[in-house]
C-alpha cells in the first residue's frame, strides 16, 4: 500500500460512514412514514376521537373521516389497519361523518351495528352526533355492510328542518318571554338570564342523574328550584339595588357581572365537560311522512306550547297579569292606583326564572347535554328574539322567538352548522333597519 493510498483510507472511511448514517436516516423516515400512528398529521391534543373501520372482518383503509363542531373541523383517513383517530380541541358536542364516496361500492356503516349511544343522523348513513363520555377520548368502531346510501330530498330536509325550527323556537320563547317581562317591568336587559337557563339544566342533571331521581318527579324539583332563585335574586340583590335608586345602565353591568359569576361558580362545582339527561339521544321513531321525531322532541314541544299558553292566560285573565301589564305602561300610575309595584316585581322574577328553568332543560335534551356554560351559547338568540319581536312585549317575544328559531335551523341548508347562528342575526338587523321598534313594538309593553 502506497503512501498516497494511505492518505485516503480516512477520507474514504468518512464518505462511507456519512452515506451509511443518510441511508439510514432516510430508512428509519420511510419505516416511520410508513407505520404512521393514525392522527400523527393533525395537532395532537388531550382529546380526541378514534376507532377502526372494518367490513366483514377486514379493514378498510383510505376512507376520509371529517369532524366538525363549535368552530372546528378536521380531517383524516383510516390506514391500512382501518384505524383512525381526529384530535379535538376541547370536550363538546360534535359532528362525525364517514364520506361515502370513499368506501367501496355497495358498502355503507351498517346502523344494526353502531355502538350503543351512536345513531345516524336524520337523512344519512354516515353522520353522527358524538360526544366525550367521562374520558378525554371516544372510541367508536364502525362496522360496515351491505346497503343502499340514504339519501333524501331537498323538499323533505327543509320540512325536517322546518319542525326542528318550530321546536327550537319553542323553548326559545320560554326564555325569551322571561326577558321581556324582567324588561317591561323593571327596564332591565338581564345578562345573568343564560346562567338561569343553565341553573335548570344542571338541577337536573343532579337530581335526574346524580341522585337518580325519575325525570316525572326532576322537573317539579327544577320548577321549584327555579322558583326560589328567581325569589333569592330579586330578594337578595334586585329589590335593593332599585330601592338605591341605581341607574338602568348601572343595573345591567351588574347583571353581566353576576352571569360571570354564576357561570363560573358552575364551572367550579359541575367541571368543563358534557352531561347527558336520562333519554338524551334517544331514536326518532315517530315518522309523519319525511319528519321523524323523538318522544323527547314531542314531550318539548307539549311542554313549550302548555306553559306558553298559561303565560299568555296569566297575562291577560288574571288580576297580577293585568297588574303587570299596569306596570310596564306606567309604574308610577300604577303604584298610585293601589298596585304593589315590588311584589308584581318579585312575581315577575319568580316566573321567569321558571320559565328559564324549564327552558334550561329542554335546551339540555335539544343540543344535547348539560354544560357549564350552555346559557352563554343562547343568550345572544334570546335577546334577538325579544329585540327582533319588540322591547317588552311578551307576544312579540314568542314570534321573534319562532322566527329565529326557523331561521337558525333552515338556514343550515345553505351555510355550513357552525355559521346557522350568523343567518338569524342577520334577518334581525335588516328587519330593525326597516321596522326598529320589532314586529310588534308598540306603546304598550306587555300583552
Amino acid at each position: 500500500m502506497t503512501a498516497r493510498t494511505g492518505r485516503m483510507l480516512p477520507w474514504m472511511a468518512i464518505v462511507i460512514g456519512a452515506l451509511l448514517a443518510a441511508a439510514m436516516v432516510f430508512a428509519g423516515a420511510g419505516a416511520g412514514e410508513a407505520h404512521a400512528a393514525p392522527g400523527d398529521d393533525q395537532e395532537k391534543t388531550d382529546f380526541y376521537f378514534a376507532g377502526v373501520i372494518t367490513f366483514e372482518d377486514e379493514a378498510v383503509p383510505d376512507v376520509t373521516m371529517t369532524i366538525k363542531g363549535g368552530g372546528f373541523d378536521a380531517e383524516t383517513q383510516t390506514d391500512a389497519e382501518g384505524k383512525w383517530r381526529l384530535y379535538v380541541p376541547e370536550k363538546d358536542d360534535y359532528v362525525l361523518t364517514v364520506d361515502e364516496t370513499t368506501l367501496p361500492d355497495g358498502v355503507i356503516v351498517d346502523p344494526a351495528l353502531l355502538p350503543p349511544g351512536i345513531t345516524p343522523m336524520q337523512g344519512t348513513t354516515g353522520s353522527f352526533e358524538v360526544t366525550f363520555g367521562l374520558t378525554n377520548s371516544k372510541i367508536i368502531n364502525l362496522f360496515l355492510g351491505e346497503g343502499q346510501r340514504v339519501t333524501t330530498s331537498f323538499l323533505d330536509q327543509f320540512v325536517e328542518r322546518l319542525m326542528n325550527g318550530l321546536n327550537f323556537g319553542l323553548l326559545l320563547a320560554l326564555a325569551a318571554i322571561g326577558v321581556s317581562l324582567i324588561y317591561g317591568t323593571t327596564g332591565l336587559s338581564n345578562f345573568a338570564h343564560g346562567e338561569m337557563l343553565t341553573f335548570g339544566a344542571i338541577m337536573a342533571l343532579v337530581f335526574g342523574v346524580w341522585l337518580q331521581i325519575p325525570m316525572w318527579l326532576t322537573v317539579p324539583i327544577v320548577v321549584v328550584a327555579g322558583a326560589a332563585l328567581g325569589w333569592t335574586l330579586d330578594a337578595g340583590l334586585w329589590r335593593p339595588l332599585r330601592r338605591k335608586g341605581l341607574g338602568i345602565v348601572q343595573v345591567m353591568i351588574v347583571s353581566i357581572g353576576l352571569s360571570l359569576a354564576m357561570r363560573y361558580t358552575f364551572q367550579f362545582f359541575i367541571g368543563g365537560g358534557t352531561y347527558q339527561l336520562p333519554g338524551a339521544g334517544i331514536g326518532r321513531d315517530i315518522h309523519f311522512g319525511p319528519i321523524a321525531l323523538s318522544w323527547i322532541d314531542v314531550a318539548s314541544m307539549g311542554t313549550s306550547i302548555v306553559l306558553l299558553i298559561g303565560v299568555a292566560y296569566w297575562l291577560l285573565r288574571t288580576r297580577i297579569g293585568k297588574a303587570t301589564r299596569a306596570i310596564s305602561d306606567n309604574p308610577g300610575l300604577a303604584a298610585a292606583s293601589g298596585i304593589n309595584v315590588d311584589r308584581v316585581i318579585r312575581i315577575v322574577w319568580i316566573l321567569s326564572a321558571v320559565l328559564a328553568a324549564v327552558a334550561g332543560i329542554l335546551w339540555a335534551y335539544f343540543r344535547p347535554g348539560v354544560k357549564w356554560d350552555m346559557g352563554g351559547q343562547v343568550l345572544l338568540l334570546i335577546f334577538a328574539a325579544v329585540t327582533l319581536g319588540g322591547l317588552g312585549t311578551a307576544f312579540g317575544a314568542l314570534v321573534g322567538s319562532i322566527i329565529v328559531g326557523l331561521l337558525v335551523e333552515i338556514s343550515t341548508l345553505w351555510i355550513p352548522p357552525d355559521m346557522k347562528y350568523v343567518g338569524a342575526l342577520a334577518v334581525l338587523i335588516i328587519i330593525l333597519l326597516v321596522r326598529p321598534q320589532g314586529i310588534l313594538g308598540r306603546k304598550e309593553r306587555l300583552g
